[in-house]
């Protein structure tokens, strides 16, 4: 496995001392496969993949597609269409699994412990007759509850792809495992949006992804590819900070997060260092005593303002809405939302609302 590694590890940094990307190439089913515009807001995590990497070292060729298994994928000859493209320094990502499993389905089905696993072993021979580095990468999981329990529809499949991996020493990267956790940490409604909804059905789609959830699991997929691989954070073009725990995983004791809804916080207030009112204050999280840093709301009504007065630690100001006349040690600006306005320590500043909108502020500043 290590001479593997060091292997795909320099294939990756090549890139950069060549003219053309080096290729991955993806075969797989549809929650991989790519959707066009007609199908929105369906999408598979193959085609989101790119957005992750720069072009200029890295090309994806998504040749998934809905319905296939590892058994159908090579009758219909798609295996031989990436075989034509295949060549030394690309990668090979093969995910089945879901169609796999279907036995009402002869043409598909494949008997996990023996009939899948010879057929991945096709897909990885391959790509090592080719010169390029198959990467195995165990079915993504489905939003499907049971009495409150998220179950793993394809534990078979991903056992047997483990046991091909470890035997035939190829490198192995384990979505079934990372989506699974990604799943139970959002909770069943709270991943519901990351999956398709069927209107007529009034639910999700437990097996495809909306954009949002085609994006989440390509970024689950990137973070092990590159825990393979450090060198290819080289290629990167977002961030991959996408770890998932079990919730409250990972909290401290007697630090916990919380939710807090702005209705119950809200604080009429004259207007605040000597100005005029009135103001709805929104002091969120004033409980929490323990946060290094303060975020306030203020709305400040028609005629409302914050005096003017030297700053004793650095704020930030954010324009949600309105209109309001700002002085900042003696110089005035007009400002509006999405203005963002920073005093620093030994400042002098003041805000005043104008015209018949309220001024909407956020505020930010250390404890």
């Amino acid at each position: 496995m290590l001479r593997l590694l060091l292997s795909l590890s320099l294939l990756i940094a090549a890139p950069g001392a060549l003219c053309a990307p080096h290729r991955v190439f993806i075969a797989g089913d549809s929650t991989a496969a790519e959707y066009g515009p007609e199908r929105a807001p369906q999408a598979g995590w193959g085609q989101a993949l790119q957005s992750y990497l720069d072009p200029a070292a890295w090309e994806v060729r998504n040749h998934a597609k809905g319905g296939r298994s590892t058994r159908s994928f090579i009758d219909e000859k798609r295996l031989d269409a990436i075989a034509a493209e295949l060549q030394r320094g690309d990668v090979l990502l093969i995910q089945f699994g879901h169609n796999d499993a279907k036995r009402e389905a002869p043409t598909r089905y494949t008997e996990p412990a023996t009939a899948y696993p010879q057929y991945l072993l096709r897909y990885v021979q391959l790509a090592r007759d080719k010169g390029a580095t198959p990467v195995l990468v165990t079915p993504v999981a489905r939003l499907l509850y049971d009495f409150g329990s998220l179950l793993d529809t394809h534990a078979l499949y991903t056992q047997a792809m483990k046991q091909l991996a470890q035997r035939e020493q190829v490198a192995l990267i384990d979505l079934n495992d990372s989506s699974m956790r990604w799943i139970r940490a959002l909770g069943e409604q709270g991943a519901k949006p990351y999956f398709l909804f069927v209107p007529e059905q009034n639910k999700a789609d437990g097996t495809h992804f909306s954009m949002a959830g085609a994006n989440a699991v390509a970024c689950l997929l990137m973070r092990d590819w590159v825990a393979l691989t450090p060198d290819l954070k080289q290629a990167l073009k977002r961030d991959i900070d996408c770890e998932v725990r079990s919730a409250g995983q990972g909290t401290a004791p007697g630090k916990p997060s919380w939710v807090v809804h702005e209705r119950d916080v809200a604080v009429s207030q004259r207007g605040p260092h000597g100005g005029a009112g009135p103001t709805t204050a929104y002091p969120f999280f004033a409980d929490a005593t323990d946060l290094p840093f303060v975020l306030r709301k203020r709305v400040l009504h028609k005629g409302a303002g914050i005096g003017l007065h030297p700053q004793h630690k650095d704020e930030i100001y954010y324009i949600v809405s309105g209109r309001g006349s700002y002085v900042l040690d003696g110089k005035q600006y007009d400002v509006g939302a999405g203005d963002a306005l920073l005093t620093r320590s030994g400042s002098s500043h003041a805000l005043q609302q104008v015209g018949d909108e309220d001024l909407v502020v956020l505020l930010a500043y250390p404890r």
